[in-house]
């Protein structure tokens, strides 16, 4: 998919918001800074591309969506409503998406890696979970939240009940919160890195972009390419701009912070 890149235009990306976590409150305010951030960048945004785990937990029934979040997917239809387009990519907390947002709020959903060239250059974008050497149980595991049998049980039970064991998995398996894979494990024991570079032997990408990890940073790989890691909207409060040239990791800061 091409997008090009209009004078003075920029392309934003955002990860792992989580909005739901750890609580209601906590939730409420992180979800209040990420719309002052969108309030911010729709002024000169050509693109906006959210990479996963937005929300802590959700799965659409037939004709039920999760509670709550009311205001960011109405920020995200005025967004997308004002001719700027959103793209998704679902993560590990969010990957039962089946139609909602496409509906909704015209906003594409990707559940797997996807090429885009943005502004001339070669985009690889995804949010990153189960990529790469390693991560053995979290694979196994979204084995079993993709299959459709699975997917059929958990259907029949009450969304009351459904999502908040779902919620209470959320928060205290580590295997889906992700709560120990925030730490740099050097270059060489980065899987993500890793699959980059497995990829860019297959072919060149000038960027390759994700979230998942929850740790903003930028990695120089071969061939001139570059590896961005996003973190998140819970402790760093980070994203990614291109405008055509550089790609450049931002903390968003607002006046209390």
């Amino acid at each position: 998919m091409d997008i090009s890149l209009q004078p003075e235009k920029k392309v934003y990306f955002s990860s792992d918001n989580h909005l739901g976590a750890p609580n209601s409150e906590e939730s409420k305010i992180k979800e209040a800074k990420f719309i002052q951030w969108l309030d911010l960048i729709k002024q000169d945004a050509e693109a906006i591309f959210l990479l996963g785990d937005l929300f802590d937990f959700w799965h659409e029934y037939k004709t039920v969506v999760p509670k709550g979040f009311v205001r960011t997917l109405g920020k995200l239809a005025e967004i997308t409503d004002s001719g700027i387009p959103v793209y998704f990519f679902v993560g590990n907390h969010d990957l039962w998406m089946n139609g909602y947002f496409e509906e909704e709020l015209n906003i594409p959903v990707f559940h797997n890696p996807q090429e885009f060239n943005i502004g001339g250059k070669d985009f690889f974008i995804g949010h990153g979970d189960g990529l790469g050497p390693g991560d053995k149980g979290y694979k196994r595991m979204k084995k079993i939240f993709t299959n459709p049998i699975s997917q059929w049980f958990f259907r029949w039970l009450h969304p009351d009940i459904g999502v908040r064991l779902a919620q209470k998995l959320s928060t205290e398996n580590k295997l889906i919160s992700g709560d120990d894979d925030a730490v740099f494990l050097g270059e060489e024991n980065e899987w993500l890195v890793q699959y980059c570079k497995r990829k860019l032997n297959e072919e060149h990408r000038d960027h390759f972009v994700f979230g998942h990890r929850h740790l903003p940073m930028q990695i120089k790989l071969p061939t001139n390419s570059l590896y961005t890691n996003l973190g998140d909207w819970c402790n760093h409060f980070t994203f990614a701009v291109f405008d055509g040239e550089q790609m450049q990791l931002k903390h968003f800061k607002t006046k209390n912070t």
